[in-house]
This record gives C-alpha cells, structure tokens and sequence, in this order.
C-alpha cells in the first residue's frame, strides 16, 4: 500500500485527481491511499504528524503558498517522499526552482493525460520502493560489517592474549590436531 498527498488550491482538480488514482497502480492489486488539501499549510500539519507518505504531488500557483516553497518545506519534514509539481504554466523559472530548490521528480503539465499521470505515478513509487530496498540492504551491509569487525577485534584481542588460539590444525579425517608432530 502506498500513501499519496495531492495538494490544490482547487477542489475540483483535487476530485479529478482522486480519481484517476482510484484504481490500483500495480498489477498486483495493491491500493492507493490518497489524502488530499487544498491549502499547503494544513498539508503540512499532516505531514507533521508522522504519517509517511511516498509521493507528494503540488499544484504550482496556489494562493496561500507556491508549489516550490510548499515542496521545499514538505522536503524538511518527510525528505525520502518524491515530490512531483502540476502546473498549468510552463514557466521556466518556475520549472527550474522546483527542480533546484525542491528537487522534484517530475513536473507534470495541466491538463494531463490520465494514462501519463498514472504512468508518472507508477513511476514514482517504484523508483521510490527501490531507493527504500536500496537503503534496507545498505542498512544490512553495515549491520554485518559491524559484526564482522566485532568478531574481528575479539580474534585479535583473544590472539594478543594467547597467540595461536584461534588457529586450529585438521587432521585429514577431520579430527583436531593438538600436536604438530
């Protein structure tokens, strides 16, 4: 299940994205949880509140706060969210603030194409799902590397104590060799 935020001044593109994003994304069936808001504040009141989201999506012009500084502020609270602006205009100031200031993933134009939007979409949360299982497994690499340094200085320390006690000589028959002879 993956959450989503849409943010619009305008209740009705709100009600048009909800829903395009009514039905499942994936083929395995899983649903969207979509909150929407249409002022950025309250949004990011919610976004406060703990709750991950995995994509957030804000249209540009919107009267209590622009797209780039609602994203931007957004980025400081839940910064693993991929955020994407819906604008009618294509300005290109505009595109490149979002892009530098709030580091979008995509700037999605109005009016969208259903099929594009979901596309995008599905887009988004796979590449979000695999930067969250890359930083899982980078996780477990340091666990193990930490584990395997703790065993390592437990060798040596054991070593420095009593040289050759952790070196064992096998027999052919598999049996410990306490002699050399």
């Amino acid at each position: 299940m993956h959450r989503i935020m849409l943010v619009d001044d305008e209740p009705n593109i709100l009600g048009a994205l909800r829903r395009v994003f009514a039905a499942p994304l994936a083929e395995d069936g899983s649903k969207l949880v979509v909150e929407t808001f249409t002022s950025p504040h309250e949004a990011l009141k919610r976004a406060r509140e703990g709750t991950p989201f995995d994509v957030v999506i804000s249209d540009y012009r919107m009267p209590e706060m622009d797209g780039v500084a609602f994203l931007k502020a957004f980025r400081e609270i839940q910064p693993h969210t991929l955020r994407l602006v819906l604008s009618g205009y294509a300005d290109l100031e505009a595109l490149i603030g979002a892009i530098n200031q709030a580091q979008i993933f995509r700037f999605i134009a109005k009016p969208w194409h259903d099929y594009e939007l979901r596309a995008t979409l599905a887009m988004a949360l796979a590449h979000h799902d695999l930067l969250t299982e890359n930083q899982r497994l980078a996780d477990e690499v340091r666990a193990q590397r930490s584990l395997i340094s703790r065993q390592e200085m437990e060798f040596r320390r054991l070593e420095m104590e009593s040289p050759g006690i952790t070196k064992v000589n096998w027999g052919p028959d598999g049996s410990v060799l306490l002699d050399e002879d």
